[in-house]
């Protein structure tokens, strides 16, 4: 039993659970999450995945200043709001070209047993996770598709604690996004 992913798999069941309730704590339980998560997928061979967390490691910081420190924020909380049809497109374009970049990194220089889905997911995720600490409400949409699809890579590689934490984060993301959704609706029927 690998106990470094058992600690990972609680602190990232932590997390999404703090990101459902949008506290600004979550940023600080992913940070530790990442951190393990790193160390994880490395020993897997999913080096796009750890370096993935390494981007998680970083963007909690950045998360974790735009929710509590930034301007938007100390004005008012900050409220979730949708992605504008522009500013969406250019994060697919990003998302693309990442994760070709990716895809041709693993195929060239590494022993990955899954470039493909490794580069898929983790071009996503880098984008959702910068709509998340945007408060994008369709950050969740990304993730529906990254975690069902990342359940599925894990399962795989017998990886089977963080597999299913994986299709929790999947079903939960799916939760997420219907609950995030009602507060962007009684955002928009608040009198300015």
């Amino acid at each position: 039993m690998n106990y470094l992913e058992i600690f990972g798999v609680a602190f990232a069941l932590l997390y999404i659970f703090l990101e459902l309730k949008q506290k600004s704590l979550m940023w600080v339980v992913g940070f530790v999450s990442s951190l393990a998560y790193v160390v994880i997928f490395f020993q897997n061979k999913f080096y796009a995945d750890a370096c993935m967390n390494v981007y998680y490691v970083l963007m909690s910081v950045y998360g974790f200043y735009v929710w509590k420190f930034s301007p938007r924020a100390q004005a008012t909380e900050l409220s979730v709001t949708h992605i504008r049809r522009r500013l969406g497109l250019i994060l697919l374009s990003i998302a693309l070209v990442v994760f070709l970049l990716i895809y041709f990194v693993l195929i060239s220089y590494t022993d990955s047993p899954m470039p493909i889905g490794d580069a898929f997911t983790t071009a996503l995720s880098i984008v959702g996770t910068w709509m998340l600490a945007r408060k994008y409400l369709e950050h969740w949409l990304l993730w529906i598709v990254i975690n069902f699809v990342s359940a599925g890579l894990y399962f795989y590689k017998s990886m089977d604690p963080t597999a299913v934490l994986y299709l929790i984060y999947g079903i939960l993301s799916v939760y997420g996004y219907f609950s995030w959704r009602k507060t962007v609706a009684e955002v928009t029927m608040l009198p300015h």
